[in-house]
């Protein structure tokens, strides 16, 4: 499956000129600049990728491998990358915008907002915009509590919100937020879908409630039926507000425009992210009620963002959601998905004492094992056969597949084979080697490979 060539043409060669010993240089500088501890991490879990050339559902590495982009960066492609008709929109937009003045009232911020307004479940109807996930997560926090006028916020075990002020205090995962304590005051945590102890949390004091409607980090749990609107009831008769991030499970990954739709729930805040940038800009945005909005009116400038909503990235988005209305994407992903969950499921019944479970909706999957050490083998397996996929980092007995949502039945179906082909490396222990890779410790003149520790200043040049 290695070698093969995608869309770009069927020569039998990459799209453009492999340089392995530049993706060398990269890692190194990577490591010496950036993280040395990630690079270390990624290289054991045979993902140390340096993405050269992107197109559709596809990506290459710099040495020449072509990959089938299953994590999409925790579902930023939606549409693929480098979608061309988003692309084109960007070359206009660049020709005539730049980021815009943040104080003034912009048209494409309108154009974008009210296009949201348009495809936003129920009333929600009045936008905000950020740069990324955890921005306008912060922000969301911030309407509810000042709308409010109260300060409780309930969150989940394992949810993933982000790493900045509010949404850190939000995290699910200690270890996000242990350096850093003592955090946010009045932020309380419940288990996952458990309705009973959600209700249990929420009082008079509470501002919010935030959710995923299907954990992502968490690995790809899908919570009850009942669980969204039981949450919807009980935030209404406590007069709380119900936030539901979408930044992952949004614009047609589930196969519906929002996930917060298929459990049946219109929320007061919708935060979306991820793949409203059409692979191509850093854009988040909020979604919210008039009523939230009252709040802003006596303070329209009590929450600023420099980059947020710039022109330039709401054109792009703009752009982004035309293709998914013109192409069908949301529709597509339903029919995909449905393909990709019944092979999910066939491959379960035939690995029964390795795949404990098959989770997830439509274009969000997941694949959980029974033993822990797993997620990370089957990430080093699956991108031997081909496919880019990482476990989810909240959960790491689960493999988290997020493909594209361009991909047709023919993508599905090598998916479907590599991850056959990946199991049955794992189980019979293969370690072959990746081919039209250089050697860590060839490549580093015989050393071990481990990337060298950065000097605590770089030198200067010239000096």
């Amino acid at each position: 499956m290695e070698g093969e060539v995608g869309p770009a043409g069927q020569s039998g060669v990459p799209p453009f000129m492999p340089d392995p010993e530049a993706k060398q240089h990269a890692l190194e500088d990577f490591a010496r600049y950036v993280n040395p501890q990630k690079v270390r991490i990624l290289r054991a879990a045979g993902l140390d990728i340096i993405e050269a050339y992107r197109e559709g559902p596809w990506v290459w590495d710099l040495d020449g491998r072509r990959f089938l982009d299953c994590f999409t960066s925790a579902g930023s492609f939606n549409l693929g990358r480098r979608h061309p008709l988003v692309v084109a929109a960007m070359h206009e937009a660049v020709d005539r915008l730049d980021h815009g003045n943040f104080m003034l009232c912009s048209r494409e911020k309108a154009d974008l907002a009210r296009k949201l307004a348009e495809i936003a479940p129920g009333d929600l109807s009045c936008v905000a915009f950020g740069t990324g996930g955890g921005e306008i997560i912060d922000f969301a926090l911030k309407l509810c509590r000042g709308a409010t006028r109260r300060t409780k916020v309930v969150s989940t075990v394992n949810g993933y919100h982000g790493h900045t002020g509010f949404a850190l205090s939000a995290a699910g995962r200690k270890a996000y937020r242990a350096p850093f304590e003592p955090l946010m005051a009045d932020f309380v945590q419940v288990p996952y879908g458990d309705l009973p102890a959600a209700e249990a949390a929420i009082d008079s004091e509470t501002a919010c409630v935030l959710v995923e409607p299907v954990q992502g980090e968490g690995g790809v749990v899908v919570p009850p039926v009942t669980y969204l609107p039981g949450l919807r009831g009980a935030c209404d008769a406590a007069g709380a507000m119900l936030v539901v991030d979408e930044i992952q499970t949004g614009f047609g990954r589930l196969g519906t425009w929002f996930a917060c739709e298929h459990f049946g729930v219109v929320p007061d805040v919708i935060t979306l992210a991820k793949s409203l940038g059409g692979s191509l800009v850093a854009i988040s945005a909020a979604v919210f009620t008039e009523d939230l909005r009252e709040f802003l009116i006596p303070n329209p400038f009590i929450h600023l963002s420099t980059f947020g909503g710039s022109d330039l990235a709401c054109a792009v988005a703009l752009a982004a959601i035309s293709v998914m209305e013109e192409e069908g994407l949301v529709e597509h992903s339903a029919s995909m998905g449905r393909i990709l969950q019944e092979g999910l499921a066939s491959i379960a019944a035939d690995y029964p004492d390795v795949v404990a479970e098959v989770r997830g909706i439509g274009m969000m999957a997941g694949l959980k094992f029974g033993e822990d050490s797993m997620g990370a083998r089957m990430s080093a397996a699956l991108v031997r056969q081909g496919v880019l996929a990482i476990y989810s980092a909240n959960e790491p007995t689960v493999m988290r597949l997020m493909p594209s949502l361009v991909v047709g039945p023919e993508e599905i179906e090598l998916l479907l084979r590599a991850i056959r082909g990946a199991l049955d490396e794992v189980v019979d222990g293969a370690t072959a080697p990746r081919p039209g890779t250089v050697d860590s410790a060839t490549a580093s003149g015989g050393s071990t490979g481990r990337p060298a520790r950065p000097r605590r200043r770089p030198p200067r040049v010239g000096a």
